[in-house]
C-alpha cells in the first residue's frame, strides 16, 4: 500500500533521464518538475500499483524523454508503501519504454520533537601548539575601497 504524499520521482526512458516531485493523495496524481506538469489517476492492489498519467508541457525547454510534448502514459509496477516502481508506454511513443520510482519524502520534523545529545566541550583535548597540520596565517587587514 502506498502512503497519501510528496513523492520523489526518477523516470527514464531511452532517450534521456529526469527528476519531479509528485503527490499521491486519495488516487489522484499531481507534480511537475521545470518543464512538465503531470496529473492523473493511480491505483493500488496490495502491492501492484498502475496508474495512468497524462504530461504536459508548461515551459519551453528540452524534450521529455518520450519525445512529444504532450503525452498519456499508462504505468503498472510494485509498491511497498514508501517506494513504488514501474514502467510502462506513452500511447504518442508505443515503442519507448518507460521506466519510474516513486520514493516518499518525509517532512522532517519540527525542531522542537528533536532529540540530540548534548556534547560538553572538552578544551583540554584541543591542539595547544603549532604542528605539521597547521601553518601561521598573514592576520587580516581590512582596507578601505572608495565606493562607486
Amino acid at each position: 500500500m502506498l502512503r497519501d504524499g510528496k513523492y520523489a520521482a526518477w523516470f527514464r526512458t531511452a532517450r534521456g533521464q529526469g527528476t519531479g516531485v509528485v503527490d499521491l493523495a486519495e488516487g489522484r496524481i499531481s507534480g511537475s518538475d521545470s518543464f512538465f506538469t503531470y496529473g492523473g489517476s493511480y491505483r493500488v492492489d496490495e502491492k501492484r500499483f498502475s496508474a495512468v498519467l497524462t504530461v504536459n508541457r508548461h515551459t519551453d525547454g528540452p524534450s521529455n524523454v518520450f519525445g512529444p510534448d504532450q503525452v498519456q502514459v499508462d504505468l503498472s509496477g510494485v509498491c511497498n508503501g514508501l517506494l513504488a516502481t514501474c514502467s510502462g508506454t506513452a500511447r504518442e511513443a508505443p515503442g519507448v519504454k518507460f521506466e519510474a520510482t516513486l520514493i516518499y519524502s518525509q517532512e522532517d520534523a519540527p525542531a522542537s520533537d528533536a532529540r540530540c545529545a548534548v556534547v560538553k566541550l572538552n578544551t583540554d583535548k584541543l591542539p595547544k601548539g603549532l604542528d605539521n597540520r597547521t601553518r601561521p596565517r598573514p592576520v587580516f587587514t581590512p582596507t578601505k575601497t572608495p565606493l562607486s
